[in-house]
């Protein structure tokens, strides 16, 4: 079901010039391939310069490899499979599952604060769905595609602030571009940006969409884009009225998974200690945001946990 978005989001402010936080010295590696930046992600730190906003650097100039059109595209197409696959499969849960109206709904709350993070995002067509499956993972694709499995809702018992903090942290990854940097990156540093058009261009857009969807699936972030993932998620959960302390709990509860053999949501969002304490950091910088916000008329909660 897709979603729309309002397009009267306020625009925002542009970074200081010459920042020197940590996040702009990450971003400026390799500036020298680059000329100018990509005007669709923009710094976000307008709205009475509130929130995590301030702690969110400038887009990364790899982006410049591969166009924002081409990987939305290709995760279009990715997604569509997906779902093709799990609804062939009795997997794809249907419009009227009570799980999938409640992340419908939570969803609905976040998406109008998400083109203040990236301009794109209003035009994005919008998707939630649910897959029945164990497997504890959730994710959302660029073009703002979004896929959670059952097994994360059920078996971590999520609350729904904990739902919209795991939420905006995976719509933060498609705002914030981190997809198309990695593989931008990928692009500049292996291939030179001589073979872009013969791979990503022109004439072959069908199979290069193909080829760079299915990667989509495999990415592994780094830390810091996991960092920035966290502050933009927990900004977002708080904005749409969602407790964001929820991030502490939620992560407690990855921990606990993570114990053993690691599932893969673990395996590609590292948690630990550390990545609590800054989430707890984090916090005096969203609640207000939090308190100010309107509540969610309803709490739908977990799905029953099943019998041992």
């Amino acid at each position: 079901m897709p979603y729309h978005p309002p397009l009267d989001q306020p625009p925002l402010a542009v970074h200081e010039t010459g920042c020197a936080c940590w996040r702009h010295q990450r971003r400026r590696t390799g500036a020298w391939l680059l000329a100018g930046s990509a005007a669709t992600l923009l710094p976000a730190l307008g709205q009475a310069q509130d929130g995590v906003l301030r702690d969110v650097g400038r887009e990364s100039r790899f982006t410049r490899f591969i166009s924002a059109e081409q990987i939305e595209q290709a995760a279009t197409q990715q997604y569509g499979y997906l779902k093709r696959d799990a609804s062939a499969k009795t997997l794809l849960a249907g419009d009227d599952d009570p799980q999938l109206i409640r992340l419908r709904t939570i969803a609905q709350r976040i998406i109008p604060f998400a083109a203040a993070w990236n301009s794109r995002a209003a035009t994005w067509r919008w998707e939630v769905n649910l897959i029945h499956r164990k497997d504890l993972n959730a994710f959302c694709m660029p073009g703002g595609k979004i896929a959670v499995f059952s097994g994360l809702l059920l078996r971590l018992q999520l609350s729904d602030d904990e739902v919209a903090v795991i939420m905006g942290h995976e719509m933060a990854h498609a705002l914030r571009e981190h997809a198309r940097e990695r593989m931008g990156k990928t692009v500049a540093t292996r291939l030179g940006a001589g073979l872009i058009s013969s791979l990503f261009g022109l004439g072959d857009l069908g199979d290069a969409a193909l080829n760079v969807g299915a990667q989509l699936l495999t990415l592994r972030f780094s830390r810091e884009d996991e960092s920035e993932a966290d502050l933009v998620g927990l900004d977002l959960a708080a904005r749409a009225g969602y407790d964001p302390k929820a991030g502490v709990t939620l992560w407690q509860k990855m921990m606990k998974a993570a114990e053993g053999a690691p599932p893969e949501f673990i395996s590609t969002h590292p948690a630990g200690p550390t990545r609590v304490k800054d989430i707890e950091a984090a916090l005096p910088k969203v609640q207000p945001l939090y308190a100010v916000a309107p509540r969610p008329p309803k709490v739908y909660g977990p799905p029953a946990a099943a019998p041992n």
